[in-house]
């Protein structure tokens, strides 16, 4: 049993002892009245805080409110400890049960008037009320007429999840195109590709990743993929072509993007361009190893790519040591002392 577990159970007993207690001690009447006078208590307590706090917040209209539970609270407190007009404090009791309840059922809809709560969602629509309606239609769970009231409020986007939740996806793909054509924003060219790779329209779907690679190069490798697996051999060359350019320049300032360069020159069927980029590559690892020896996996892989069996071999040698070193040295810095002593 867990600490938590036997924290709870002794919270429990302990309050049931205390209860029994009391009844032992005065009856169940005495029990009730504590029961009482403690809820009121808690209630009273806590209502006087959030008055306090909203009038500091000069919201006086809320604070007025709720300044009016707390003296309904406090009087409630009252009655429970002298144990009068006991009537009153049931009245009391199914008031805030009441007043709880209609809250809820309030914040359920936050967007709708008390009376465009008790109207449908037809209704609404007619006389106008789209923001009413999407609501009373989300939540009957008919998303496609929810999503025509956001088209007719110009929220596109709400539209777009709409559109989602009713499994309408091509919809949702076409509404962030028309997103990204007045925002310009690429972000919804990403959301239209993921879409329309959930319609199955694996075209459209490379499309608008192309034209997010256009304006976020580091995709054109994405691109050109979806283009190999739609079996397209000539906009993939195109998209890896641009991919070979972009990581060529990033390769000039961060020299590990040279095996990108090499992997898509070689893929191209440019193989002195290769060799060069693992040339530098190997270079760059070398470089690195020199400080981390983590590296001479890397510098085997280079070598690898250069066709060099038996360099590969030794840096791969190297990196094994350097591995092996570092198990056995986590393996004695977790050892316990009671451990240590049986050794």
């Amino acid at each position: 049993m867990d600490k938590l577990k036997a924290y709870l159970i002794g919270f429990l007993i302990a309050v049931i002892a205390i209860a029994a207690g009391i009844v032992w001690y005065g009856g169940w009447k005495l029990l009730l009245q504590v029961i009482l006078v403690l809820g009121f208590l808690g209630v009273t307590l806590m209502l006087l805080f959030f008055t306090g706090l909203t009038f500091y917040a000069e919201s006086w209209k809320y604070g007025a409110i709720l300044a009016v539970f707390t003296v309904i609270s406090g009087y409630g407190l009252y009655l429970s400890w002298v144990w009068k007009n006991l009537e009153v404090v049931a009245g009391i009791i199914v008031f805030f049960i009441a007043v709880v309840a209609f809250g809820i059922w309030y914040i359920s809809e936050p967007d709708l008037g008390l009376v465009d709560r008790f109207k449908s969602a037809e209704s609404l629509e007619k006389a106008g009320k789209y923001k009413q309606a999407a609501r009373k239609y989300e939540k009957a769970g008919n998303y496609l007429k929810a999503a025509e009231m956001y088209l007719k409020l110009g929220w596109m986007e709400s539209a777009a999840w709409a559109y989602e939740k009713a499994g309408e996806y091509a919809k949702a793909a076409e509404i962030y195109e028309q997103l990204y054509e007045k925002e310009k924003d690429t972000y919804y060219l990403k959301e239209a590709h993921e879409y329309w790779k959930k319609a199955g329209d694996m075209e459209r779907a490379a499309k608008a990743l192309e034209r997010y690679a256009e304006e976020e190069p580091w995709f054109w490798e994405d691109v050109a993929k979806l283009y190999e697996e739609l079996g397209n051999e000539e906009k993939a060359r195109e998209a890896w072509e641009k991919s070979l350019e972009y990581y060529k320049g990033e390769a000039q300032e961060e020299g590990v993007f040279w095996e990108d360069v090499g992997n898509i020159a070689r893929k191209l069927g440019m193989e002195d361009l290769a060799r060069e980029a693992y040339q530098k590559f190997l270079e760059y690892c070398l470089k690195e190893a020199e400080e981390d020896p983590m590296w001479w996996k890397h510098v085997a892989e280079a070598y690898e790519y250069l066709g060099e069996k038996e360099k590969a071999e030794e840096a791969r040698k190297k990196y094994e040591e350097y591995r092996q070193k570092i198990m056995k040295a986590n393996e004695e810095t977790s050892k316990f002392p009671e451990e240590e002593k049986k050794e």
